[in-house]
């Protein structure tokens, strides 16, 4: 018997859009399972995403991974040593935009037949560490592990204040793209808005090292982070 099944879903946007969202469903669940939104890098809903939520699945969550970019690409996979490719589909993302998709997931899972409503969380990774972080401000979570969120600082500081549930924060040491000056500065606004959060430095990890599709791959960080994350959500009662 398989460990769990899959599917894929299309959710209707507030702004009249469609959004496809692939679903990882334990074969086997209890009729209050925990939920997990999973929220794609800037290179789509692609297999590592997909594995993510297959992972979830089997530990006995229902995780539904939208697809972020359906307006400008639905579909839309890229590869991970394109990132050109990926520009215009990032630069056509707007907050509006962003918060509407994290309304139209997080209202598909909570109604989910099965799925315990009291039990939701989120997690990201790059892109998808943004829209954690952003989803933990939106609407009401039990927690939150953001992995590289990119962007976060400067402009999306003042959320900090409006987290709802506790944050796991990941980081590479090595990630030029996310220089310490930049999460430094996400670590004080939740600290100074009495947030609760945890935040973890890889020193010797790069950006995207939890992806072992990635040249970054850092299989030592990698376990460690995977580890952290479902202690996180056991801690806080969503696992």
């Amino acid at each position: 018997m398989p460990e769990f099944s899959t599917q894929t879903v299309s959710l209707a946007v507030a702004d009249g859009t469609t959004m496809d969202a692939y679903i990882a469903t334990p074969a086997a669940r209890s009729t209050d399972a925990p939920g997990i939104m999973v929220f794609q890098e800037a290179f789509g809903v692609n297999a590592h995403i997909k594995d993510v939520a297959q992972r979830f699945a089997k530990l006995g969550f229902v995780a539904i991974a939208p697809e972020l970019f359906h307006r400008s690409a639905r579909g839309f996979e890229g590869s991970y040593t394109d990132f050109a490719g990926v520009r215009e589909h990032m630069a056509a993302l707007t907050l509006a935009g962003l918060q509407a998709d994290i309304d139209a997931t997080y209202a598909y899972l909570a109604k989910s037949p099965g799925v315990d409503r009291e039990r939701l969380a989120a997690t990201g990774f790059c892109l998808g560490g943004r829209v954690t972080y952003l989803a933990n401000a939106r609407v009401r979570l039990r927690a939150g592990v953001s992995f590289y969120g990119g962007g976060i600082a400067p402009d999306l500081l003042p959320f900090a204040a409006q987290q709802h549930a506790p944050l796991l924060m990941f980081w590479g040491g090595l990630d030029t793209h996310i220089p310490p000056e930049q999460y430094r500065a996400v670590a004080d606004a939740l600290s100074a808005a009495n947030a609760v959060h945890e935040q973890v430095v890889f020193g010797q990890a790069d950006h995207g090292f939890f992806c072992d599709q990635r040249a970054s791959y850092n299989p030592v960080a990698a376990r460690q982070a995977w580890a952290l994350t479902l202690e996180f959500l056991r801690a806080y009662d969503v696992a």
